[in-house]
């Protein structure tokens, strides 16, 4: 095989290599922010003092009178007041089957 194509080929893989071991590292650091975000709701929930039967209920009144529990409350909020005539009635069926 001709030297530079030989080159080229070396170069492609030590770049495939190294786009490996930053897919891998990257992999790693959504493991851990995951777990530090479980960590903080976990602190945060045991922060509000509540006991764990209530805990259920504010979630189900949160998730009944909303469809949805947390910050993705304000993109489905936004995404219904642009075009209420395209919003479907999922939510409404996951209630009724609960």
């Amino acid at each position: 095989m001709n030297a530079k194509i030989e080159r080229v080929c070396k170069e492609i893989d030590k770049t495939k290599g190294k786009i490996n071991e930053q897919q891998a590292r990257l992999r790693e650091l959504e493991k851990q922010k995951t777990e530090l975000e479980n960590i903080e709701i976990v602190d945060t929930v045991r922060g509000l003092d509540i006991s764990f039967a209530d805990l259920a209920e504010l979630l189900k009144a949160a998730r009944a009178t909303s469809g949805q529990v947390g910050p993705k409350l304000a993109v489905a909020t936004k995404a219904a007041s642009i075009d209420p005539g395209d919003a479907d009635d999922t939510d409404d069926k996951e209630e009724n089957e609960e």
